[in-house]
């Protein structure tokens, strides 16, 4: 397991940043610090994977979970990416998290707000047993904290029949917008509404699976989640 190494303790300067990382338009937007690279990530569940295959750029969306600083890539042992990522596969990864409709007074000036980060490097495939069994922990508590608690043991198979990749974050990079449009300085006297319309993930009430037993009530965990939000585009 890779060691829970930062990403960037201290401000870095934009001359340290490596070019494979490096934001080049809107760079005033780029932050490369640790903790704002963690919780891009920790605010959301679906990461898109790019790779060459046959000389080809393939991209696909893969539900995703953070351990320290790595980021476990979750899947099917057919998968292409995993297959492909036994010897170690050269990734780069993103994720976007949408925040707002960003509506100006002209449609140049048009934008959304949102918080993305941008992950290189090359993921390498678990292996190891207890390695991907915990990884199949992480993944469930991602999506329910406390849930695995409440589950049967997960079995041998089912650990085998589960691909995983892991990927270092110590090469990554977020960017993002806030605030109000931002129009030319002559179109503000314009009468034309102009604002931010937000977004966010709304979690509506459950519904029972339909061959659950009639016994077996709501977790309170699941019901906590109504009502609630999180960072992202409206689901």
């Amino acid at each position: 397991m890779t060691k829970n190494v930062p990403v960037h303790n201290d401000p870095i300067s934009p001359d340290a940043v490596p070019d494979q990382i490096r934001v080049r338009r809107a760079e005033a937007r780029a932050d490369y610090q640790t903790e704002s690279v963690y919780a891009v990530i920790d605010a959301g569940l679906v990461a898109h994977v790019g790779t060459i295959r046959a000389g080809l750029p393939v991209v696909i969306p893969m539900f995703c979970v953070r351990d320290g600083d790595t980021l476990l890539l979750h899947g099917a042992p057919a998968t292409g990416v995993i297959r492909r990522g036994q010897e170690g596969i050269d990734v780069c990864v993103t994720m976007t998290l949408l925040d707002g409709l960003v509506l100006a007074r002209s449609s140049f000036h048009h934008s959304m707000n949102y918080r993305s980060v941008v992950v290189i490097g090359t993921a390498e495939v678990l292996t190891d047993h207890d390695e991907k069994d915990r990884a199949l922990d992480l993944f469930v508590e991602r999506l329910m904290p406390g849930r695995q608690a409440e589950l049967r043991p997960t079995t041998k198979k089912e650990v085998q029949g589960t691909g995983v990749l892991r990927l270092s974050l110590a090469n990554a990079s977020t960017k993002s917008r806030t605030g109000p449009p931002i129009d030319d300085e002559e179109d503000y006297d314009l009468d034309v509404w102009a604002g931010v319309v937000p977004m966010h993930t709304v979690y509506e009430a459950p519904t029972d699976d339909p061959r659950l037993r009639a016994t077996v009530p709501v977790p309170d965990k699941v019901t906590d989640l109504v009502g609630g939000a999180t960072g992202g585009v409206t689901g």
